[in-house]
C-alpha cells in the first residue's frame, strides 16, 4: 500500500467518522425545534467531496512522490477542522440547523472568522490534491467548491441573520 492509499483512506475514515458526529448533532438539533435550510444544496457538498477524494486516487500515480510540506499543511489544516469542532460541539453538523433562540458561538476560530469551516475546507480541496502533485484536481475542485460555498454562505447567512 502506497503513501497515496493510505492518505486517502484516512481522509475518508475522517469524513465518515464526522459526518456519522454531523447526524448525530442534526438529530439533536432538529429534537430541539432546529430549523434545516439550504438542503436542496446538502447533496452537490456530499458529491463534491466524494468525488473529489475519488478524482484524487484516479487520477494520480499509484507511486506519486509526497511533498511533505503540503502534507504538513495539510495537517495543520486537519488540526483547526477539530478546532471548529470542538468549539461548535452540539452545534457542529454539515446541514444548516438554527436553533431559534441559540447564541451564536462567538468564540475559538469565531472569533476571528465568520465561517472558518469553510477556510479550512477551501485549503482542504487545493492543498491535498497538491500533496501528490495533482494541480488539476486542485483546481478544478476548488473551483466547484467555491460555486457552491458561495451560494452555501448566502443561504447560511441568512439562516442565522436574525441571530447575530
Amino acid at each position: 500500500m502506497t503513501l497515496l492509499y493510505i492518505i486517502i483512506t484516512l481522509v475518508a475514515l475522517q469524513r465518515m467518522a464526522e459526518m456519522r458526529l454531523a447526524a448525530h448533532n442534526t438529530r439533536l438539533l432538529k429534537a430541539q425545534g432546529g430549523i434545516e435550510t439550504g438542503a436542496r444544496h446538502y447533496p452537490l457538498f456530499i458529491l463534491l467531496h466524494s468525488s473529489w477524494l475519488l478524482a484524487i486516487l484516479l487520477t494520480t500515480p499509484a507511486d506519486a512522490p509526497v511533498n511533505w510540506w503540503l502534507l504538513s499543511v495539510f495537517v495543520v489544516l486537519q488540526l483547526g477542522r477539530i478546532w471548529v469542532i470542538a468549539t461548535l460541539g452540539r452545534f457542529w453538523t454539515t446541514r444548516i440547523i438554527s436553533l431559534p433562540g441559540a447564541p451564536l458561538i462567538k468564540k475559538g476560530p469565531y472569533r476571528f472568522f465568520s465561517h472558518p469551516n469553510y477556510i479550512i475546507v477551501i485549503g482542504e480541496i487545493a492543498v491535498l490534491p497538491l500533496v501528490f502533485g495533482n494541480w488539476q484536481v486542485a483546481v478544478i475542485w476548488s473551483v466547484f467548491n467555491a460555486l457552491l460555498l458561495a451560494w452555501r454562505i448566502r443561504v447560511e447567512n441568512i439562516a442565522l441573520g436574525g441571530r447575530r
